[in-house]
């Protein structure tokens, strides 16, 4: 049953939200402009708030969703952080388009949410924090990503949660890998700057 309840999580991170509102609007796949990602960010640079709040919504649902019904379910912190992780995989590689989809970062953040909620409240803090001075989403992603397990750590959470929650932090790494390098090399786009639609 849990094993299940693992395999839909994932299934159900993986409803590609960005890439339908898109393919809704523009009948165009999301993927072939801007960051090439299918998450909020992308859909905010190139259609707007009135288009990636829902994505954004839809997205933080899919990571808080599995983690929570597992604590409700069964009653396990880890089977949720499983959970919580494998929905997050589901986001950024979803089986439905491909396995090509968003960056993590809401769906993670939703994950986070339900397994720990003030170390995520202070990962918020972080993100919040980087972007207000920075401008750049992505090291705020980034930053908040690495944070949350210490926070963890700092509050003393059990240490199994904390070890199975590092697979999130490896998937946001592993999904900014170009943001990385565009943040070194000094070509990073900022919150605000909009991408261009070909028609």
């Amino acid at each position: 049953m849990k094993i299940a309840f693992a395999i839909l999580a994932y299934l159900f991170g993986s409803f590609p939200s960005g890439y339908l509102f898109f393919r809704a609007s523009e009948k165009k796949d999301i993927r072939d402009f801007g960051s090439h990602a299918t998450g909020a960010t992308n859909v905010l640079r190139l259609k707007g708030w009135k288009y990636a709040l829902p994505v954004a919504f839809v997205d933080i649902l899919k990571g808080f969703l599995p983690a929570f019904l597992a604590l409700k379910i069964f009653g396990d912190p880890n089977l949720a952080v499983i959970c919580a992780s494998l929905a997050v995989l589901g986001h950024c590689f979803p089986i439905y388009i491909g396995f090509r989809g968003g960056k993590g970062v809401a769906t993670a953040a939703g994950a986070m949410f339900s397994v720990a909620l003030l170390p995520a409240l202070l990962s918020l803090a972080v993100f919040i924090g980087t972007v207000a001075l920075t401008r750049f989403v992505s090291l705020g992603s980034i930053l908040a990503a690495l944070a949350f397990p210490l926070f963890m750590l700092l509050l003393k959470m059990p240490a199994e949660i904390i070890v199975l929650s590092l697979p999130i932090l490896l998937i946001i790494l592993i999904r900014h890998a170009e943001n990385i390098q565009s943040l070194i090399g000094g070509m990073e786009r900022k919150f605000g700057q909009k991408g261009k639609i070909e028609r």
